[in-house]
């Protein structure tokens, strides 16, 4: 774990074993920074969900491959990257979840960009070389 000017970074293999040491790293973080309990377990479950698609999607389950979680924050936001090498995400390709018919057909999965981008006030996904982001932002 390195800090460096209110940045933080945390390097970690893509394995669902370490998601609670992610969990924990970014919700102590954000816990210094002054945000509520609620902001805080929003916070905490968007990056569940990042990490989880990172292991699932970019990895395809490959459990040793690096993601780095890098978080800083200033006066109005916290904001928390998390990076890999795997295969992108394309944002302008994905259609939000018809929560209704879903919870009808008792489907499991498919909610996490959706429960992302409702939890925090800004997302974005980037990609710069071989390396994705996706950033994700909340407003103090």
């Amino acid at each position: 774990m390195a800090t460096k000017n209110n940045i933080h970074t945390l390097s970690v293999d893509s394995s669902t074993k370490h998601l609670a040491e992610v969990r924990d790293f970014v919700a102590s973080h954000a816990k210094n920074v002054g945000l509520s309990e609620k902001d805080i377990s929003e916070i905490r479950l968007a990056v569940d969900e990042a990490f989880t698609n990172i292991i699932k999607h970019a990895y395809k389950n490959t459990a040793s491959k690096p993601v780095t979680i890098e978080l800083g924050f200033n006066a109005s936001q916290l904001w928390i990257s998390i990076m890999d090498e795997g295969e992108g995400f394309k944002p302008d390709e994905y259609k939000a979840p018809d929560i209704l018919k879903r919870i009808k057909n008792k489907q499991r999965g498919g909610m996490g960009v959706f429960l992302i981008q409702k939890l925090m006030d800004q997302v974005q996904y980037n990609r710069k070389g071989q390396m994705n982001e996706i950033r994700m932002v909340k407003n103090l």
